[in-house]
C-alpha cells in the first residue's frame, strides 16, 4: 500500500460560524457536529473567525480509492505510529484516508510506516 506525503502546513481549528469558509480552496475538512464547527485547512488559509486553533500539523494520505469493505487500514497505520509513541489526527473522505501528525514527527512517521512496509511517495 503507498502513502503519500503531503506538500503543505496543516492548521487544526474551531470556528465560529461557516460564512468564511471558502469552499474554494484546495484543501478543507470540514466537520459539523451539535456542538462545534471544525476545519482541517492549510496554515495559510485558516479563516479569520477562528475560535480555537492549533497549528505545526503535517499529514500524509493513503494512495487510491479504498473500498468500503476493507477493514483495519486506518487502525493498522495508527497502531504503528502509537507503537512509535506518534500521536495522530486522522480524517477520512469517501476515497480514502489521511492521517496528520507534529511536524517534528513527520520524518519519524514516514520512515517507522516504510519499515513497516508501506511505501512512502
Amino acid at each position: 500500500m503507498e502513502i503519500k506525503k503531503l506538500p503543505y502546513h496543516l492548521t487544526v481549528c474551531k470556528l465560529a460560524g461557516p460564512e468564511t469558509i471558502d469552499l474554494n480552496k484546495e484543501f478543507y475538512f470540514i466537520g459539523r457536529t451539535d456542538e462545534e464547527l471544525s476545519l482541517v485547512c492549510r496554515t495559510e488559509d485558516t479563516p479569520d473567525n477562528v475560535t480555537d486553533c492549533d497549528d505545526g500539523w503535517r499529514g500524509f494520505r493513503i494512495q487510491g480509492v479504498l473500498d468500503f469493505s476493507l477493514i483495519g487500514i486506518l487502525s493498522e497505520l495508527t497502531g504503528i505510529l502509537a507503537e512509535n509513541k506518534i500521536g495522530v489526527f486522522a480524517v477520512s473522505t469517501f476515497n480514502t484516508d489521511y492521517i496528520l501528525v507534529r511536524a517534528e514527527n513527520l520524518d519519524r512517521a514516514l520512515e517507522v510506516l516504510g519499515k513497516a512496509g508501506y511505501t512512502v511517495i
